[in-house]
């Protein structure tokens, strides 16, 4: 069996360390957007680069060429010598004047980008891939604000704007998050943690449905994941066994199906930690009673509006094994894992049997045996069929019994037909 990834301890365990103080960050200097030394020595590097291809004329050396004795000039000379030509010096010294302008250009642009010292964060949002966040940077020297990876700014900045909000995270103090909130700072509610968790998760773990409530109504997503795991807000609320914060976060439209990067949903999570508990332990007792009322939350979620009528097919294997649902309702028939359908509705597929709709129940008899059968009106049948009262919709049975209370089982015979219209 996979071991759990939570504890099976008290349920008062913690789920983070909230009372101990976040990692020291060493202060360092408010970094600067861009070091214009390094322009001088770029523009310095394309010039000598240039001039190792193409010397200028001014650097240049000819020499005459005799015609007397040429095995002699070959012997002193180690190159070739350049010919006198006016048009190439020109072109080489055009090359290099544009080179030249280039870098010039280059420089202007960039000192243009030199922006200065930071003057602080103004908003910040977290990248698509919860791999890490960006934030809003206001310039002391007045440029417009500029969105820098995290990576490029200094700590300390970071630190000033983000240890507030993680503090009260990790806290579940929602009076700070809720100043923070409110605050207008351009803060992102699904800013994300070197794990990619968010507050909701932290807040959700610890059980503060007030904390919960405020970031949903912030906007949090709710269904958001971390990257060590996959976990979403209900899965910290399962694993930690908080069957009110699951109900919150359902009540506010997070989705129970999301599964984890093992293929767990939250449902799936409380079961497997609820079968791992030990029974008849009384240091156990209050977890199992937390870890029931989370499931039955949860499955209350998943089962809410599903009610089937019968089982058409099923396909696949042992955890594979699904089955295709017709819904009361009407709705399109859907395959179903065989753990989220009724049993008795597996019986009856096994067994063979075929449902129909029924529409009213007509009259009631007793049969031979003593057992009470109904004339049921099937919507795809012309005539009723005396039904045995297990296969009658209850309902339907309570509807009839309601508009027929003067009526009652007639002791004298076993097939005496109690009811206002003809039966068959």
């Amino acid at each position: 069996m996979d071991v759990v990834p939570y504890p099976v301890s008290p349920p008062n365990m913690p789920l983070f360390t909230p009372s101990l103080p976040l990692p020291h960050v060493q202060l360092q200097p408010s970094q600067t957007h861009h070091n214009t030394t390094n322009h001088s020595k770029t523009i310095t590097r394309l010039l000598m680069e240039a001039i190792s291809v193409t010397k200028p004329a001014s650097h240049s050396h000819f020499k005459t060429i005799f015609s007397s004795n040429p095995k002699h000039f070959f012997k002193q000379q180690p190159f070739l010598p350049i010919p006198n030509n006016p048009t190439r010096f020109r072109l080489v010294t055009a090359a290099i004047q544009n080179q030249q302008q280039e870098a010039a250009a280059a420089s202007k642009d960039t000192e243009d980008e030199s922006y200065g010292e930071v003057k602080g964060i103004i908003g910040s949002r977290a990248l698509d891939t919860a791999a890490g966040m960006e934030y809003l940077i206001e310039w002391k020297d007045g440029h417009a604000p500029s969105w820098v990876p995290a990576d490029f700014i200094a700590k300390d900045v970071v630190a000033e704007y983000e240890t507030p909000w993680w503090t009260a995270a990790k806290k579940a103090d929602e009076s700070a998050l809720r100043n923070l909130v409110d605050s207008g700072d351009g803060r992102d509610v699904d800013a994300v943690d070197a794990d990619g968790r968010t507050a909701l998760l932290f807040v959700a773990g610890l059980g503060s449905e007030p904390c919960v409530k405020l970031l949903a109504e912030a906007g949090a997503n709710l269904d958001h994941r971390d990257r060590s795991g996959g976990l979403a807000a209900l899965h910290m609320a399962a694993g930690y066994v908080r069957p009110g914060v699951a109900k919150l976060l359902l009540d506010f439209g997070a989705d129970p199906e999301v599964a984890d990067d093992r293929g767990r949903t939250a449902l799936d999570l409380a079961r497997e930690i609820l079968k791992a508990t030990p029974k008849g332990n009384p240091m156990q007792f209050g977890r199992r009673i937390g870890l029931e009322g989370v499931v039955r939350v949860l499955e209350g979620a998943v089962f809410e509006y599903v009610e089937a009528q019968e089982i058409l097919e099923q396909r696949g294997k042992g955890e594979n094994l699904e089955y295709l649902v017709r819904w009361k309702d009407g709705e399109a028939n859907e395959w179903v894992k065989a753990k989220f359908v009724a049993e008795d509705l597996v019986r009856d597929h096994e067994a063979g049997l075929e449902y129909a709709v029924a529409e009213a129940v007509l009259a009631k008899r007793v049969a031979d045996e003593g057992t009470p059968e109904f004339l049921v009106k099937w919507a795809d049948l012309d005539e009723p069929t005396w039904e045995p009262e297990e296969n009658v919709d209850p309902d339907l049975v309570k509807a009839f019994e309601e508009t027929n209370k003067q009526a009652q089982p007639n002791s004298n015979g076993p097939a005496v037909v109690v009811s206002n219209q003809d039966g068959p």
